[in-house]
């Protein structure tokens, strides 16, 4: 039915979907980047657009609050594509992230990149349970950090950063602290507004 306060039809989400010939000038700019970056002409892992148009899980939301939602792209896309982090750990660190804030879009779309990045069945399963374990000293030490992150006392005391930084370095630490906090935002968004896996995945 339509909500009164955006005029919209509502559907599974607390916002309407919007389609590209509801958008505005800011958010037909903000779709165009999105559609058209790296996210859009690199391999599809799970869907970016819905049939009817509109933009699926937090880019649905984003283009809602395009002053907000283009930053917020652009910053994931540089966590994506633009870090040092390689494929697996990035993966494992959102996987973590999607476990610990029990976000059903990230675990759906994120379980298929992380697939295609090589993280197996059994290791998909240990992080949504939140028991992964990894024979690779980086790959653990960059889970563990995650975890502590996402932990409601996470102070990272002397000791145990200087321990990480002789495993992982500072940089790599820097780009964790920020994709948690990233897909910590994203999770929120998500169950803010009640957005799942689209009703075509499910």
């Amino acid at each position: 039915m339509p909500d009164p306060a955006t005029g919209g039809i509502l559907g599974p989400m607390r916002l309407p979907e919007l389609h590209p010939a509801d958008l505005t000038d800011a958010q037909r700019d903000l779709r165009d980047r999105i559609v058209g970056g790296p996210r859009g002409s690199g391999p599809q892992h799970f869907p970016l657009i819905t049939p009817d148009g509109a933009l699926t899980g937090p880019f649905g939301v984003m283009l809602h609050e395009p002053a907000l939602g283009a930053p917020l792209q652009e910053l994931g896309s540089a966590l994506r594509y633009a870090t040092g982090l390689s494929d697996r750990v990035r993966e494992i660190a959102i996987l973590s992230v999607a476990a610990a804030t029990d976000s059903a879009f990230e675990q759906w779309a994120h379980e298929r990149v992380g697939r295609a990045a090589g993280l197996h069945d059994t290791e998909l399963a240990a992080l949504a349970d939140g028991r992964f374990t990894s024979d690779d000293t980086t790959e653990q030490a960059a889970y563990d950090f995650c975890r502590r992150l996402l932990e409601d006392t996470s102070h990272v005391d002397d000791v145990a950063y200087a321990r990480l930084r002789d495993t992982i370095g500072a940089t790599t630490i820097t780009e964790l602290v920020v994709l948690v906090g990233y897909y910590r935002t994203l999770a929120q968004l998500l169950d803010v507004f009640d957005v799942g896996v689209p009703d075509e995945q499910r």
